[in-house]
Parts: structure tokens; sequence; C-alpha cells
């Protein structure tokens, strides 16, 4: 069974999309859309503006996300999942690609989701960190243990969580988790704490319009990161993806559960192949591929 999975923030860069632009009718098409749609040329600083400019995160979860949907729409009848999943944004990208909701509309939740996103980052300060070889319950031990807000945010492969909350959380996590015999504990680059209770203001105004768009049966099961399960059922996936920006990415039990379901072969769709070697740690016996 082949699964077509799609990458979420961090995997952006400079130049991305540019080939498939100026090479390719219908991603052109779908390029200028997306101007439409957002009300300015983020195609401008896709292709050509600065990495600081690409790095807010109100530009990057859009870009990412119409790179990769335009990658899956112009593989024409060779889309053909047996099932699919992203990894936090990329769960939008995976839904609008397996037909749960239309490309406009996708891109209008994204764009709602990191505006509000990068509000809740500046309203109050906070940050994330990679653990690099502890078991996934000591990283939940410790993470409990601390009165500042720190929580599990990304389980990506086994011996590799991210961590997320407020700073002197994360600080006093690292210290922690370093003495617990963590081989690393390095703070992340990033605007905020995503998927932590502090992204709460962020959800509640993703579910008002999560909950006023029209998601239709997508054409296989969506892997989703909030259980780790495949789901069909419009009303199931509008509810996870409210619930899942302040859930953990479950995305070592998502390979898992794909897996345990005769999953064969994977094909990650975006820029970076950041989710491939994810794949390749789950487990070394899946035939991988990637597409830029």
């Amino acid at each position: 069974m082949k699964a077509f999975v799609f990458p979420g923030q961090g995997a952006q860069f400079v130049g991305m999309g540019k080939d498939l632009y100026d090479n390719n009718t219908l991603a052109h098409d779908m390029f200028e859309k997306a101007n439409e749609v957002l009300g300015f040329r983020i195609t401008d600083i896709m292709f050509a503006g600065t990495e600081e400019e690409l790095r807010q995160t109100k530009v990057t979860q859009p870009a990412i996300f119409i790179h990769s949907v335009i990658l899956a729409k112009t593989l024409g009848d060779e889309f053909k999942p047996d099932m699919t999943a992203g990894h936090s944004l990329g769960e939008f990208s995976a839904l609008v690609a397996a037909g749960a909701l239309s490309f406009e509309e996708g891109l209008k939740l994204v764009s709602i989701r990191a505006h509000a996103m990068q509000k809740a980052c500046e309203k109050e300060p906070s940050t994330m960190a990679a653990i690099i070889g502890l078991p996934n319950e000591k990283v939940e031990e410790v993470c409990a243990s601390i009165d500042d807000v720190v929580v599990p945010a990304n389980y990506n492969c086994p011996g590799q969580i991210v961590i997320s909350g407020s700073i002197n959380g994360i600080d006093k996590a690292c210290e922690l988790l370093s003495a617990a015999g963590a081989k690393r504990a390095l703070k992340l680059k990033v605007g905020g704490a995503f998927h932590s209770p502090l992204m709460q203001p962020a959800k509640e105004e993703l579910e008002q319009a999560i909950n006023t768009t029209t998601f239709s049966t997508p054409i296989c099961p969506v892997y989703q990161n909030v259980d780790a399960k495949p789901h069909t059922k419009p009303e199931e996936i509008k509810a996870n993806l409210i619930a899942q920006l302040t859930s953990p990415v479950k995305w070592t039990q998502i390979v898992q559960n794909m897996i345990a379901d005769g999953l064969t072969e994977v094909v990650e769709l975006g820029p970076g192949k950041v989710l491939q070697g994810l794949v390749h740690r789950i487990s070394a016996d899946i035939a991988v591929s990637g597409k830029e």
C-alpha cells in the first residue's frame, strides 16, 4: 500500500516551487490562484524573498501548503494514495490532496491558522526544543515535573521528541533532560510554543473557521496527528484538526499504524525530505521516495 506524506513548518527554502511555476501550466495557474486568495504575491517571497521573510509563520505555512498541494495536483493520475498523512501543517496539505477540502478553502484555513498562531506567539514569548536520545516516557516524566508550561509537542521518531512551552519551562526541561542522559537538548529557532496549551487562543480562532467550512469525504484514509488513526468522516476530521493546535504530533505512531495497516511505500510531497528521513528511522524496511 502506498502513502503520500506532507511536511510541516521548517521544510521551507527560498526558491521552492519556482521550477514548477515556470514549467507547468497547472502549477502556474494554482500559484496565481494562491496569490489571489491570500491578497498578496506570496510567490515573490517563495521564489526570491529572503530567508527571514519566508520564516515568518504567516508566510511559511501557506508557502509550504501551496507547494505541497501543487506537487500532488501536478502528478495527475499518478496520485493514487491508499493513505495520506501530514506533519502538523502538512495535515492540511494531506486533506486537500485527498479531496477533503478544495485548494482555495484549505489555503484560507491555513492562512487563518498561521496568523492566529503568530498572534499567540507574540502574546506570550515561548519556544521549543529538540530532545535526542531519551525514551518518550522519560521526556514525558521530566516535562510533567516542571511547574511552567512544557509538554511533548512532536513525537518525530524513536529517540527524537520536540518539546514546547514557556521559555523558562523549556530552559528547565533542557537542563533536566541533559542531566538525565539526553544526547542533545537543543532549543529551536521558532517563534513560539506550537502544539502546546499556549496555542489555545489560536485554537479558538481556527475552530470558528473550521466549523464554517465544508469538508468532504477524502478519497482515502487520512492518518491524523492527534490520535495517529485513519479517518474519513468529515466531522471527525474537523474535530481532530481543531484539537491539533494544542495537542502533540504523533508522527512516530502514525507511521507505525500505517505499517500495521499494510504500508509498503512512502512518497513525500513538499519542500525538503524531512519526513523521508523520519520514516527511514521508524522503519528501515519501507521503500521510500521523495519528490520536491
